[in-house]
C-alpha cells in the first residue's frame, strides 16, 4: 500500500548518503522530494505542509547538522514524525462501564461497513470477547442478508429482529435487549449508509447515538477513494463525533495518502485497516509498525503475531531443522505452501519484511500470483515419493509425465523445481546468522512462497 511511497524515500535517503556531509541545502532539497513524495502518495496538502515543517525544525539543528551520522538522524526524525501524524500509539478499543459496549459502525455506502462489522466480530471473539451483531439498514434487504450470512458462516450470533420491527431505532433497542439478555458483552451496530452524506442519514444515526449512548463510533473509509475518504471521514466527525476509524481495501493500489491524512485531519485514531476479503483479514493499526514499512524497515513483529496465530508450531519446527540440516525436500517445500496460504496475500507478507537494503526488492515487486499455489501443489502431488525426497532424479521423461499428471505444461514443472532451489538457498540465509536470520528461526517461519514469473 506503501510502494510508491517507500520507494521514494529511500531514494532520498540514499542521496543524501551519497552527498557525504549534510549541508542546508541538500537538506532542503530532501525535504523538497519528500513533499513531492507525500503529495504523489495522495497525502493531504495541509498535513504534508505539517509534517515537512516539523521535520525541517528538528532536521536543521546544528547537532543535526554536525553529526557524524547525520542522514542516520534525518531517517529517525521522519519515522518520529511520521509515527505522530499516524496516532503515535496504538489506539485499542474501550469498553463500557456496563456491559454491553455498543460499537456503532457508520460509513458511505459501499465502503465496507457491513464486511468489517463481521470481521471485527470475529477479531473480538478470537480476543476472548462476546459480540453480537445487528443490522439496522432497513433500506437495503441486502445488507440486512449480507450480515446475517457472514455471521452465520463465522458462526457469531446476530439478531435479525421481528417483523414488527422496521425501524432502524426498534431494531437497535430490541438488539441491546437481545445482547443483555444473552450475556454478551459488545453489541455490534452495521448502520445504513448512502453513497453522499446527506441530512436523512445524518438525522437517523444523531438519534441512534442519542438511544444507544455508543462506547465507540467508527466510522468506515475505503482506501481506494483517496482524499474523499478524508473528506467523508472530516465530515461524519463534524456531525457525528466518531472515535475511530476503520480504513479498507488497504491491500489493493491505494496510495496510502488517506492513511497518513486520516487521523491527522480528523483528530481520531485510526484503530483497525482491512487488508483483503477473507475474515480475518483485518488488523489493528500500530502507528510505528507502519512508519518503519513506510521507511522500509518491515513489520517483524506483525509478522511474527501473524505467524504465530496461524501456523502449526509443531510442523514449522520441523521445517526449520530440515532447512538447517539441508534435508527440506519437494514434499516438505508443498506443505510449507499450504501453512503459508493460511496467511493471507503473500505480497503482504513480503510487505512485513525488512528490505535489507534492497534485497528482497525483486520479490517485493514480484507479480504473485494466488491461483499459482494450487497448480504447485498439483505439480508436487504428481511425482512419485522418492522423486518428492530428492529433486535430483527428475529428468526430463519424468518431469513430461509429471506435468501430464499435473495438467501443467513441463515449463512449469521446470519453473517450480528452480524456485524450488533458489528458495532453498534463500531461507538457508535467513535462517543462518545475523539478527534477522535468529528472529526467523525463533519465529518458525514458512518457507514456500510461490512467485509468479
Amino acid at each position: 500500500m506503501f510502494d510508491n511511497l517507500s520507494d521514494k524515500l529511500q531514494r532520498v535517503f540514499k542521496n543524501l548518503r551519497g552527498e557525504g556531509k549534510l549541508s542546508a541545502q541538500n537538506m532542503e532539497d530532501a525535504l523538497r522530494e519528500i513533499r513531492v513524495a507525500l503529495l504523489e502518495a495522495d497525502v493531504h496538502f495541509r498535513v504534508a505542509k505539517q509534517f515537512i515543517e516539523a521535520v525541517k525544525e528538528k532536521a536543521m539543528g546544528q547537532e543535526v547538522l554536525s553529526a557524524l551520522s547525520p542522514t542516520q538522524q534525518v531517517i529517525k526524525i521522519v519515522r518520529d514524525e511520521l509515527v505522530n501524524m499516524l496516532g503515535a500509539h496504538q489506539a485499542k478499543l474501550r469498553t463500557a462501564n456496563e456491559p454491553p459496549s455498543v460499537y456503532m459502525i457508520v460509513g458511505l455506502q459501499g465502503s465496507g461497513k457491513t464486511t468489517s462489522s463481521a470481521k471485527l466480530a470475529r477479531y473480538l471473539s478470537k480476543n476472548s470477547q462476546s459480540p453480537i451483531l445487528v443490522s439496522v439498514d432497513v433500506y437495503r434487504p441486502a445488507a440486512r442478508k449480507q450480515l446475517s450470512v457472514l455471521a452465520k458462516d463465522l458462526k457469531l450470533p446476530i439478531y435479525e429482529g421481528t417483523p414488527e420491527e422496521t425501524k432502524p431505532v426498534d431494531l437497535a433497542r430490541a438488539a441491546r435487549k437481545e445482547a443483555i439478555q444473552t450475556g454478551r458483552d459488545i453489541l455490534l451496530v452495521d448502520t445504513a449508509g448512502r453513497l453522499h452524506i446527506d441530512e436523512d442519514l445524518m438525522t437517523e444515526l444523531t438519534q441512534l447515538k442519542e438511544l444507544l449512548n455508543p462506547t465507540e463510533i467508527l466510522f468506515v473509509a475505503d482506501a481506494m477513494t483517496g482524499q474523499d475518504a478524508v473528506k467523508s471521514a472530516e465530515e461524519f466527525h463534524k456531525r457525528l463525533g466518531i472515535t475511530g476509524i476503520i480504513l479498507t481495501k488497504m491491500d489493493g493500489d491505494a496510495r496510502g495518502g488517506a492513511a497518513l491524512s486520516i487521523r491527522a485531519v480528523t483528530g481520531q485514531p485510526l484503530k483497525f485497516i482491512g487488508v483483503g476479503e477473507k475474515s480475518d483479514a483485518l488488523e489493528p493499526f500500530h502507528p510505528d509498525r507502519v512508519a518503519q514499512r513506510i521507511l522500509g524497515m518491515g513489520d517483524v513483529l506483525s509478522l511474527i503475531e501473524k505467524v504465530e496465530e496461524t501456523i502449526d508450531h509443531k510442523q514449522a519446527e520441523e521445517m526449520q531443522r530440515k532447512l538447517i540440516e539441508d534435508d527440506f525436500t519437494l514434499g516438505d517445500f508443498r506443505d510449507q505452501m499450504k501453512q503459508v496460504r493460511k496467511l493471507g496475500p503473500i505480497e503482504n507478507l513480503l510487505g512485513m519484511m525488512p528490505d535489507m537494503g534492497g534485497a528482497l526488492k525483486g520479490l517485493k515487486n514480484a507479480k504473485i500470483d494466488e491461483k499459482e499455489v494450487t497448480r504447485l501443489i498439483a505439480i508436487v502431488d504428481s511425482m512419485t515419493p522418492r522423486e518428492r525426497a530428492n529433486h535430483m532424479l527428475i529428468n526430463g521423461q519424468r518431469r513430461k509425465r509429471i506435468a501430464k499428471g499435473s495438467g501443467t505444461s513441463v515449463q512449469e514443472v521446470n519453473t517450480l523445481l528452480k524456485q524450488y532451489s533458489e528458495m532453498r538457498k534463500m531461507m538457508k540465509q535467513f535462517t543462518g546468522g545475523g539478527f534477522l536470520g535468529k528472529r526467523l528461526g525463533k519465529m518458525k517461519l514458512p518457507m514456500g512462497l510461490p512467485f509468479g514469473r
